[in-house]
Protein backbone atom coordinates (compact mmCIF):
# COMPACT_ATOMS: atom_id res chain seq x y z
CA UNK A 1 0.00 0.00 0.00
CA UNK A 2 1.71 3.44 -0.81
CA UNK A 3 1.69 6.15 1.54
CA UNK A 4 -1.29 8.59 1.22
CA UNK A 5 0.99 11.35 0.50
CA UNK A 6 2.82 9.39 -2.05
CA UNK A 7 -0.42 8.65 -4.05
CA UNK A 8 -1.96 11.67 -3.80
CA UNK A 9 1.03 12.97 -5.56
CA UNK A 10 0.62 9.96 -8.35
CA UNK A 11 -3.58 11.07 -8.41
CA UNK A 12 -2.75 14.90 -9.66
CA UNK A 13 -6.06 15.59 -11.24
CA UNK A 14 -4.12 17.36 -14.38
CA UNK A 15 -2.18 14.26 -15.03
CA UNK A 16 -4.63 11.66 -14.29
CA UNK A 17 -6.50 9.83 -16.54
CA UNK A 18 -9.22 7.32 -15.54
CA UNK A 19 -9.99 4.12 -17.51
CA UNK A 20 -12.81 1.90 -17.30
CA UNK A 21 -12.32 -1.54 -19.22
CA UNK A 22 -15.40 -3.47 -20.38
CA UNK A 23 -17.90 -1.91 -17.99
CA UNK A 24 -20.15 -2.28 -21.10
CA UNK A 25 -24.09 -3.75 -20.32
CA UNK A 26 -23.35 -7.16 -22.54
CA UNK A 27 -20.26 -7.85 -20.21
CA UNK A 28 -21.38 -6.67 -16.64
CA UNK A 29 -25.22 -6.11 -17.22
CA UNK A 30 -28.00 -8.31 -15.99
CA UNK A 31 -28.37 -9.60 -19.72
CA UNK A 32 -24.74 -10.18 -19.66
CA UNK A 33 -23.15 -12.72 -22.65
CA UNK A 34 -20.84 -13.84 -19.24
CA UNK A 35 -22.99 -14.00 -16.13
CA UNK A 36 -20.72 -15.73 -14.00
CA UNK A 37 -17.78 -12.16 -14.27
CA UNK A 38 -20.94 -10.19 -14.33
CA UNK A 39 -22.26 -11.73 -10.90
CA UNK A 40 -18.58 -10.99 -9.73
CA UNK A 41 -18.21 -7.37 -10.59
CA UNK A 42 -21.54 -6.60 -9.08
CA UNK A 43 -21.88 -9.35 -5.96
CA UNK A 44 -18.00 -7.94 -4.96
CA UNK A 45 -18.93 -4.26 -5.33
CA UNK A 46 -16.19 -3.31 -8.28
CA UNK A 47 -19.14 -2.20 -10.55
CA UNK A 48 -20.25 0.09 -8.07
CA UNK A 49 -16.73 0.93 -6.97
CA UNK A 50 -15.94 2.12 -10.92
CA UNK A 51 -19.29 3.91 -10.84
CA UNK A 52 -17.85 5.81 -7.58
CA UNK A 53 -14.67 6.58 -9.14
CA UNK A 54 -16.18 8.30 -12.10
CA UNK A 55 -18.20 10.50 -10.41
CA UNK A 56 -15.41 11.58 -8.41
CA UNK A 57 -13.42 11.89 -12.03
CA UNK A 58 -16.18 13.88 -12.87
CA UNK A 59 -16.56 16.41 -9.95
CA UNK A 60 -12.48 16.76 -9.66
CA UNK A 61 -12.12 17.50 -14.09
CA UNK A 62 -10.33 13.78 -14.22
CA UNK A 63 -10.59 12.61 -17.62
CA UNK A 64 -12.87 9.17 -18.05
CA UNK A 65 -11.96 6.96 -21.20
CA UNK A 66 -14.68 4.32 -21.53
CA UNK A 67 -12.45 1.04 -23.29
CA UNK A 68 -15.71 -0.89 -25.19
CA UNK A 69 -14.73 -4.16 -26.44
CA UNK A 70 -17.33 -4.71 -29.99
CA UNK A 71 -17.78 -6.39 -33.43
CA UNK A 72 -19.56 -5.87 -36.54
CA UNK A 73 -22.26 -8.37 -37.01
CA UNK A 74 -20.57 -9.41 -39.92
CA UNK A 75 -17.80 -10.28 -37.83
CA UNK A 76 -15.14 -8.56 -40.40
CA UNK A 77 -11.81 -7.35 -38.85
CA UNK A 78 -12.32 -9.52 -36.17
CA UNK A 79 -9.35 -11.56 -34.11
CA UNK A 80 -9.92 -15.25 -34.83
CA UNK A 81 -6.15 -16.56 -33.31
CA UNK A 82 -7.23 -17.43 -30.24
CA UNK A 83 -9.97 -19.78 -27.84
CA UNK A 84 -11.03 -16.99 -26.08
CA UNK A 85 -12.58 -15.47 -29.90
CA UNK A 86 -14.63 -18.31 -30.95
CA UNK A 87 -15.76 -18.96 -27.61
CA UNK A 88 -17.30 -15.52 -27.88
CA UNK A 89 -18.57 -16.27 -31.16
CA UNK A 90 -20.58 -18.37 -29.76
CA UNK A 91 -22.70 -16.81 -26.85
CA UNK A 92 -26.00 -16.12 -26.89
CA UNK A 93 -25.34 -12.08 -26.40
CA UNK A 94 -22.69 -10.50 -28.71
CA UNK A 95 -20.84 -7.77 -27.87
CA UNK A 96 -21.88 -6.06 -31.73
CA UNK A 97 -21.86 -2.78 -32.87
CA UNK A 98 -24.78 -0.22 -32.17
CA UNK A 99 -26.31 -2.50 -29.96
CA UNK A 100 -27.12 -1.90 -26.30
CA UNK A 101 -24.74 -4.45 -25.23
CA UNK A 102 -21.88 -2.34 -26.20
CA UNK A 103 -23.38 0.52 -23.96
CA UNK A 104 -21.42 1.92 -20.43
CA UNK A 105 -23.15 -0.05 -18.06
CA UNK A 106 -25.53 1.44 -14.91
CA UNK A 107 -24.86 2.87 -12.33
CA UNK A 108 -21.86 4.39 -14.51
CA UNK A 109 -22.41 7.79 -15.68
CA UNK A 110 -21.02 9.05 -18.66
CA UNK A 111 -21.10 12.27 -19.57
CA UNK A 112 -20.48 14.70 -22.88
CA UNK A 113 -16.39 14.97 -21.42
CA UNK A 114 -15.78 11.50 -21.39
CA UNK A 115 -14.38 9.61 -24.08
CA UNK A 116 -15.67 6.65 -25.10
CA UNK A 117 -13.00 4.36 -27.78
CA UNK A 118 -14.32 1.05 -28.93
CA UNK A 119 -12.39 -1.76 -30.30
CA UNK A 120 -12.68 -4.34 -32.80
CA UNK A 121 -10.11 -6.86 -32.54
CA UNK A 122 -7.55 -7.88 -29.89
CA UNK A 123 -7.77 -8.28 -26.25
CA UNK A 124 -5.99 -4.77 -24.98
CA UNK A 125 -7.84 -1.82 -24.48
CA UNK A 126 -4.78 0.37 -25.15
CA UNK A 127 -2.70 -1.67 -27.71
CA UNK A 128 -4.03 -1.34 -31.38
CA UNK A 129 -6.73 1.61 -29.83
CA UNK A 130 -6.96 5.25 -29.72
CA UNK A 131 -6.08 5.72 -26.11
CA UNK A 132 -2.38 6.12 -25.91
CA UNK A 133 -2.69 8.94 -28.72
CA UNK A 134 -5.54 10.55 -26.59
CA UNK A 135 -3.23 9.46 -22.75
CA UNK A 136 -0.24 11.30 -24.47
CA UNK A 137 -2.25 14.31 -25.83
CA UNK A 138 -4.50 14.53 -22.99
CA UNK A 139 -0.63 15.26 -20.63
CA UNK A 140 -1.33 11.90 -18.57
CA UNK A 141 1.34 10.95 -16.59
CA UNK A 142 -0.91 8.10 -14.37
CA UNK A 143 -3.41 6.42 -15.85
CA UNK A 144 -6.30 4.39 -13.06
CA UNK A 145 -6.99 1.24 -14.41
CA UNK A 146 -10.59 -0.24 -13.78
CA UNK A 147 -12.87 -2.61 -14.80
CA UNK A 148 -12.88 -6.53 -16.30
CA UNK A 149 -11.52 -8.80 -16.87
CA UNK A 150 -8.84 -9.39 -14.25
CA UNK A 151 -8.27 -12.64 -15.92
CA UNK A 152 -7.24 -10.74 -19.53
CA UNK A 153 -8.08 -7.47 -20.20
CA UNK A 154 -7.07 -5.23 -17.30
CA UNK A 155 -3.42 -6.87 -17.26
CA UNK A 156 -3.50 -6.42 -20.82
CA UNK A 157 -4.36 -2.87 -19.85
CA UNK A 158 -1.64 -2.57 -17.43
CA UNK A 159 1.21 -3.94 -19.13
CA UNK A 160 0.44 -2.06 -22.24
CA UNK A 161 0.45 1.38 -20.14
CA UNK A 162 3.61 0.49 -18.01
CA UNK A 163 5.43 -0.10 -21.75
CA UNK A 164 4.42 3.15 -22.70
CA UNK A 165 5.81 5.31 -20.02
CA UNK A 166 2.63 6.01 -17.92
CA UNK A 167 2.48 5.20 -14.14
CA UNK A 168 -0.87 3.16 -13.36
CA UNK A 169 -2.93 2.74 -10.11
CA UNK A 170 -4.95 -0.29 -9.36
CA UNK A 171 -8.25 -0.06 -6.92
CA UNK A 172 -8.16 -3.81 -6.02
CA UNK A 173 -11.82 -3.34 -5.39
CA UNK A 174 -12.51 -1.49 -8.58
CA UNK A 175 -11.45 -4.95 -10.48
CA UNK A 176 -13.12 -7.75 -11.24
CA UNK A 177 -12.99 -11.84 -12.41
CA UNK A 178 -13.64 -15.24 -12.57
CA UNK A 179 -13.57 -17.01 -10.32
CA UNK A 180 -13.64 -14.64 -7.45
CA UNK A 181 -10.26 -16.09 -5.75
CA UNK A 182 -8.30 -15.63 -9.12
CA UNK A 183 -8.18 -11.65 -8.77
CA UNK A 184 -6.60 -11.25 -5.48
CA UNK A 185 -3.78 -13.41 -6.54
CA UNK A 186 -3.58 -12.05 -9.56
CA UNK A 187 -3.33 -8.09 -8.34
CA UNK A 188 -0.96 -9.86 -5.17
CA UNK A 189 1.54 -11.88 -7.97
CA UNK A 190 1.14 -9.75 -11.00
CA UNK A 191 -0.16 -6.57 -11.16
CA UNK A 192 1.25 -5.28 -7.74
CA UNK A 193 4.87 -5.65 -9.05
CA UNK A 194 4.24 -3.07 -11.98
CA UNK A 195 1.17 -0.91 -10.98
CA UNK A 196 0.60 0.90 -7.86
CA UNK A 197 -2.28 -1.11 -5.96
CA UNK A 198 -4.58 1.09 -3.52
CA UNK A 199 -8.70 1.30 -2.65
CA UNK A 200 -11.18 2.81 -4.19
CA UNK A 201 -11.19 4.80 -1.06
CA UNK A 202 -7.73 6.09 -1.21
CA UNK A 203 -8.03 7.42 -4.69
CA UNK A 204 -11.93 9.23 -3.64
CA UNK A 205 -9.85 10.51 -0.73
CA UNK A 206 -6.75 11.39 -2.73
CA UNK A 207 -8.90 12.99 -5.56
CA UNK A 208 -11.50 14.85 -3.21
CA UNK A 209 -7.72 16.40 -0.86
CA UNK A 210 -7.06 19.52 -1.60
CA UNK A 211 -3.63 20.18 -3.76
CA UNK A 212 -1.30 21.70 -2.20
CA UNK A 213 0.48 25.25 -3.88
CA UNK A 214 4.01 25.70 -4.50
CA UNK A 215 4.84 29.02 -4.00
CA UNK A 216 8.13 30.34 -5.09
Amino acid sequence: MPSYAGLGELLDPATTVLLTVECQQGVVGPDSALPQLAEAARSSGALANVARLVAAAHDRGVQVIHAIAERRPDGRGASRNARLFHAAERLPVQQLSGTAAVRVAAPIEVTEEDFVVRRLHGLSPIQGTEVDALLRNLGCRTLVVTGVSANVAVPNAVFDAVNRGYAVVVPRDAIAGVPADYTPAMIRNTLALVATVTATDEVLGCLKRPRRVTRA
